[in-house]
């Protein structure tokens, strides 16, 4: 999917599902998940080379990863909206027996869930091990994976980041939803972690910074520039710069909307700004 205005209609209606699923259980995370929909979605309808039918194994396609789990409506809503699994099942999202849990996991089987996600600082990992086992396998395609940016406070990461550089990991392109906001305020109030670009360069990363993270075109052109970064003997750091809550007026701006659903009016009033464009489930 290239047409811009296909990707806008994408992204509307992930919001909306995103919105429904959260409010349907009174729990869930909608702050971050609204902040990187354009991200996700451009992702996998544009960047990723991908195959039709999933296969856990991932060869002969780009793999990507998602570490900060907790975004899951998102990702569910993505997925489901790419064909991995029924649109219809986004309403069983954390109920009893569900496959769609609160956190993505495996054991379900479900569909574009290559790993368990939402301890937070393990996914970089994992997808540095992927990277290297794509290189073993003379297999060419890429491996992504978004992390966020209070994440990077665990000290995990920051191993990943030494390891990754020091082993020529250049078929990765790590992705920091940065919107200075966690759970409990503003990054730099939690944990200041200074200057990410200098700390991922001095790590020997190569970094490419997307200013308008919420932008679908600034999107394509930075994630084209940090795909044509790879094979260069350095993995490839995104910092994406979005904001939380994005394309809801009242949850944009503060870190309140991280971990809180919304009432009945608050949902009106969010799907008011964001029309029906595929269809809800």
């Amino acid at each position: 999917m290239s047409n811009l205005q296909q990707l806008n209609d994408f992204t509307f209606q992930v919001r909306r599902d995103i919105l429904r699923m959260v409010h349907a259980v009174n729990s869930g995370h909608p702050g971050g998940s609204l902040g990187c929909t354009e991200f996700l979605v451009t992702l996998y309808q544009n960047i990723m080379e991908r195959k039709e039918n999933f296969e856990m194994d991932g060869i002969n396609e780009d793999l990507f990863f998602l570490s900060n789990g907790h975004i899951s409506p998102l990702f569910y809503s993505v997925l489901a909206r790419s064909g991995y699994f029924p649109i219809s099942e986004l309403a069983t999202f954390r109920k009893l027996n569900t496959r769609l849990q609160g956190h993505p996991t495996t054991h379900e089987g479900l569909p574009g869930i290559r790993i368990a996600s939402g301890s937070l600082g393990q996914g970089l990992s994992v997808a540095i091990g992927a990277a290297q086992a794509k290189k073993l396998n003379n297999d060419s395609h890429l491996v992504y994976a978004l992390t966020g940016d209070g994440e990077l406070q665990e000290g995990q990461n920051w191993e990943a980041i030494m390891y990754a550089s020091a082993k020529n990991v250049d078929n990765l392109i790590a992705t920091v939803d940065y919107n200075g906001q966690q759970i409990d305020g503003a990054t730099k109030d939690v944990l200041n972690m200074g200057n990410l670009k200098a700390k991922f360069e001095a790590f020997d990363w190569d970094v490419i910074e997307i200013i308008e993270g919420n932008n679908i075109q600034a999107i394509i052109n930075g994630m084209n520039e940090a795909k044509s970064k790879t094979g260069k003997g350095k993995p490839v750091c995104v910092l994406l710069h979005t904001e939380m809550g994005n394309g809801v007026d009242f949850m944009m701006h503060t870190h309140a909307w991280h971990g809180k659903a919304p009432s009945d009016e608050q949902l009106a009033n969010a799907l008011g700004q964001n029309p029906e464009t595929l269809g809800d489930y």
